[in-house]
């Protein structure tokens, strides 16, 4: 029960800094700080949120959400290849990560730079990949797993922020790869 109350709470931790920050009496001088504060908390909640849909997006081939995660331009550098356009992107995701076999990702520790219009973000990154389930009843194996550090660029846009760049570097590995 206590675990469900600290869920709840940290879950609603950005609701009253928001609801706080609109509360709370504001001279002139103290305004414009509030609103950049609060701004920074929206835009760092809205880029974090990109990396997580990301993560879902690969697990569940939900490929078509990369049109509400990259920009057109994107490009990506990853163990899966290289891509320039976010079609491209798509492309390579589905050629990757492929019905016959499965693959989970654990994204944590997103940091991120913010730079007004930009930001850089990094986050780590596990990959476990296990083949397809051959019945309902027996979860497969892991066959592979990959420990990578994710970067991102992301910019603001008139739909709200996007990643515009993807790039991985691997840290280290175990297993053989499908």
């Amino acid at each position: 029960m206590n675990k469900i109350r600290i869920a709840l709470a940290v879950a609603a931790l950005p609701l009253a800094v928001l609801a706080a920050a609109c509360t709370t009496k504001a001279d002139a001088t103290d305004d414009k700080p509030t609103q950049r504060e609060l701004r920074e908390l929206v835009d760092r909640n809205q880029i974090t949120a990109l990396v997580d849909q990301l993560g879902r997006a690969l697990d569940e081939g939900r490929f078509d959400d990369f049109r509400r995660i990259y920009t057109t331009e994107a490009t990506a550098k990853t163990p899966g290849g290289k891509a320039e356009g976010r079609d491209a992107l798509i492309a390579q995701a589905s050629r990757n990560h492929s019905d016959d076999k499965r693959i989970q990702h654990f994204i944590s520790n997103v940091m991120i730079d913010l730079e007004g219009e930009t930001a850089g973000v990094r986050a780590n990154l596990i990959a476990t990949f296990a083949p397809a389930p051959t019945d309902a009843k027996t979860p497969p194996q892991p066959q592979y797993t990959l420990g990578e550090i994710y970067r991102f660029d992301a910019v603001r846009t008139s739909e709200g922020w996007r990643l515009s760049r993807v790039e991985t570097t691997p840290i280290w590995s175990t297993g053989t790869r499908p």
